[in-house]
């Protein structure tokens, strides 16, 4: 085989691994954040993803710098209400979990809302 057409396939064959099921799980989209108040994030959860603490860790990883305090406030939107602060009703009566990172104390905390019914989980 030529020099040049075993290079093409190598840089053919590198760009397909490093774009392939690896990059794919990588690249979530960010959850819809509606604004800030204070220190707190106000973040929309998809619905089918409320209850998947798996998912929150990576929104919390994307959303908060490794080592900055990062107080957050998740919601679900199964109305459809227009996203805006003050949350509407529809909206803030969805409240699904909490994330509280306190460079300051050292502390973190993750906590569940008891409307969802996480067993095994302290709740709001």
């Amino acid at each position: 085989m030529k020099p040049r057409l075993v290079s093409v396939l190598l840089a053919a064959l590198l760009g397909t691994l490093s774009s392939g099921p690896v990059a794919a799980q990588t690249a979530e989209p960010a959850w819809t954040v509606a604004g800030r108040q204070g220190l707190v994030r106000q973040v929309i959860v998809p619905t089918a993803l409320a209850k998947d603490e798996a998912a929150y860790q990576r929104q919390i990883a994307q959303l908060c710098g490794a080592d900055e305090t990062c107080f957050l406030n998740f919601y679900t939107n199964s109305t459809g209400a227009e996203v805006a602060l003050p949350l509407p009703d529809a909206i803030a009566n969805e409240a699904t979990a909490t994330w509280r990172r306190s460079m300051k104390n050292g502390a973190r905390l993750f906590t569940w809302s008891c409307r969802l019914q996480v067993p095994d989980r302290p709740c709001f």
